[in-house]
Protein backbone atom coordinates (compact mmCIF):
# COMPACT_ATOMS: atom_id res chain seq x y z
CA UNK A 1 0.00 0.00 0.00
CA UNK A 2 1.57 3.69 -0.68
CA UNK A 3 0.20 6.82 0.79
CA UNK A 4 1.21 9.90 -1.53
CA UNK A 5 -0.15 13.09 0.90
CA UNK A 6 0.35 15.00 -2.34
CA UNK A 7 -2.56 13.40 -3.52
CA UNK A 8 -5.98 15.20 -3.45
CA UNK A 9 -7.60 12.91 -2.11
CA UNK A 10 -7.16 12.59 1.86
CA UNK A 11 -4.87 9.98 3.45
CA UNK A 12 -7.39 8.14 5.61
CA UNK A 13 -8.97 7.37 2.08
CA UNK A 14 -6.64 6.22 0.43
CA UNK A 15 -6.01 3.81 3.39
CA UNK A 16 -9.75 2.57 2.76
CA UNK A 17 -8.97 2.58 -1.08
CA UNK A 18 -6.14 0.20 -0.29
CA UNK A 19 -7.20 -1.99 1.79
CA UNK A 20 -10.74 -2.34 -0.47
CA UNK A 21 -8.88 -3.25 -3.10
CA UNK A 22 -7.09 -5.87 -1.28
CA UNK A 23 -9.96 -7.16 -0.48
CA UNK A 24 -12.00 -7.09 -3.90
CA UNK A 25 -8.65 -8.68 -5.19
CA UNK A 26 -8.14 -11.30 -2.52
CA UNK A 27 -5.25 -10.34 -0.93
CA UNK A 28 -6.73 -9.68 2.12
CA UNK A 29 -9.36 -12.87 2.45
CA UNK A 30 -12.69 -13.25 4.54
CA UNK A 31 -11.92 -13.82 8.03
CA UNK A 32 -8.20 -12.53 8.21
CA UNK A 33 -7.08 -9.83 10.39
CA UNK A 34 -5.66 -6.86 9.42
CA UNK A 35 -3.04 -5.36 10.96
CA UNK A 36 -3.41 -3.29 13.82
CA UNK A 37 -4.38 0.23 14.08
CA UNK A 38 -0.92 1.18 15.92
CA UNK A 39 0.81 -1.29 13.56
CA UNK A 40 -0.30 -0.08 10.53
CA UNK A 41 0.13 3.60 11.52
CA UNK A 42 3.80 3.27 12.35
CA UNK A 43 4.34 1.27 9.36
CA UNK A 44 2.85 4.12 7.00
CA UNK A 45 3.79 6.97 9.46
CA UNK A 46 0.83 8.67 9.90
CA UNK A 47 -1.64 9.76 12.93
CA UNK A 48 -3.23 6.67 14.58
CA UNK A 49 -6.35 8.84 13.90
CA UNK A 50 -5.63 8.15 10.50
CA UNK A 51 -5.97 4.61 10.67
CA UNK A 52 -8.87 4.77 12.72
CA UNK A 53 -10.98 6.79 10.26
CA UNK A 54 -10.03 4.37 7.09
CA UNK A 55 -11.08 1.69 9.72
CA UNK A 56 -14.39 3.18 10.54
CA UNK A 57 -15.08 3.91 7.05
CA UNK A 58 -14.84 0.11 6.02
CA UNK A 59 -16.58 -0.99 9.30
CA UNK A 60 -19.64 1.31 7.74
CA UNK A 61 -19.09 -0.43 4.84
CA UNK A 62 -19.39 -3.62 5.81
CA UNK A 63 -15.87 -4.44 4.62
CA UNK A 64 -14.47 -4.87 8.12
CA UNK A 65 -15.66 -6.32 11.61
CA UNK A 66 -14.25 -5.69 14.72
CA UNK A 67 -13.80 -8.29 17.16
CA UNK A 68 -14.04 -7.79 21.01
CA UNK A 69 -10.16 -8.11 22.24
CA UNK A 70 -9.08 -9.87 18.90
CA UNK A 71 -8.80 -6.39 16.49
CA UNK A 72 -10.05 -5.78 13.11
CA UNK A 73 -11.00 -8.58 10.07
CA UNK A 74 -12.43 -8.68 6.77
CA UNK A 75 -16.15 -9.23 7.10
CA UNK A 76 -17.19 -12.96 5.55
CA UNK A 77 -19.15 -10.92 2.77
CA UNK A 78 -16.74 -8.52 1.95
CA UNK A 79 -15.34 -10.01 -1.35
CA UNK A 80 -18.95 -9.37 -2.79
CA UNK A 81 -19.22 -6.16 -1.51
CA UNK A 82 -15.82 -4.84 -1.95
CA UNK A 83 -15.61 -5.41 -5.56
CA UNK A 84 -18.68 -3.33 -6.97
CA UNK A 85 -17.20 -0.22 -4.63
CA UNK A 86 -13.88 -1.16 -6.73
CA UNK A 87 -15.72 -1.31 -10.56
CA UNK A 88 -17.57 2.14 -9.41
CA UNK A 89 -13.96 4.17 -8.17
CA UNK A 90 -12.47 2.26 -11.23
CA UNK A 91 -14.80 3.71 -14.04
CA UNK A 92 -15.21 6.68 -11.83
CA UNK A 93 -11.53 7.64 -12.08
CA UNK A 94 -11.66 7.04 -15.83
CA UNK A 95 -14.30 9.41 -16.86
CA UNK A 96 -12.42 11.93 -14.54
CA UNK A 97 -9.15 11.45 -16.68
CA UNK A 98 -11.62 11.38 -20.10
CA UNK A 99 -13.15 14.48 -19.06
CA UNK A 100 -9.65 15.97 -18.69
CA UNK A 101 -8.22 14.80 -21.61
CA UNK A 102 -11.19 16.07 -23.70
CA UNK A 103 -11.06 20.03 -22.23
CA UNK A 104 -7.35 19.60 -22.98
CA UNK A 105 -8.38 19.01 -27.03
CA UNK A 106 -6.91 15.92 -26.47
CA UNK A 107 -8.49 13.58 -29.41
CA UNK A 108 -10.60 10.51 -28.47
CA UNK A 109 -8.14 8.05 -30.11
CA UNK A 110 -5.28 9.53 -28.19
CA UNK A 111 -7.05 9.32 -24.92
CA UNK A 112 -7.40 5.51 -25.81
CA UNK A 113 -4.02 4.79 -26.68
CA UNK A 114 -2.74 6.87 -23.05
CA UNK A 115 -5.19 4.15 -21.26
CA UNK A 116 -4.08 1.41 -23.31
CA UNK A 117 -0.28 2.40 -22.73
CA UNK A 118 -0.81 3.28 -19.12
CA UNK A 119 -2.68 -0.49 -18.53
CA UNK A 120 -0.02 -2.36 -20.12
CA UNK A 121 2.60 -0.55 -17.53
CA UNK A 122 1.10 -0.91 -14.53
CA UNK A 123 -0.11 -4.72 -15.75
CA UNK A 124 3.69 -5.22 -15.89
CA UNK A 125 4.76 -3.88 -12.54
CA UNK A 126 2.21 -5.93 -10.96
CA UNK A 127 4.34 -9.01 -10.09
CA UNK A 128 1.82 -11.96 -10.39
CA UNK A 129 -2.17 -12.04 -11.04
CA UNK A 130 -2.14 -14.97 -8.22
CA UNK A 131 -2.35 -13.04 -4.78
CA UNK A 132 -0.07 -13.66 -1.96
CA UNK A 133 -0.79 -16.33 0.76
CA UNK A 134 0.28 -13.65 2.71
CA UNK A 135 -0.97 -9.49 2.27
CA UNK A 136 2.69 -7.65 0.79
CA UNK A 137 4.27 -5.51 3.36
CA UNK A 138 2.30 -1.59 3.62
CA UNK A 139 4.50 1.34 3.31
CA UNK A 140 4.39 5.03 2.80
CA UNK A 141 5.23 5.80 -1.06
CA UNK A 142 9.29 5.72 -0.38
CA UNK A 143 9.90 9.40 -2.20
CA UNK A 144 7.82 10.79 0.53
CA UNK A 145 9.67 9.35 3.35
CA UNK A 146 12.01 11.10 3.58
CA UNK A 147 10.24 14.40 3.24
Amino acid sequence: MQIDPRRHLPIYLQIAEAIRGGVAAGTYRPGEALPSLRELAVTLRVNPNTVQRAYDELSREGIVEARRGLGLFVAERAPGDARPRAVEEVRAALERGIRIGLAAGLAPESIAADFRQALATVTRSIPSPVPPATPPKLRRNPKEADA
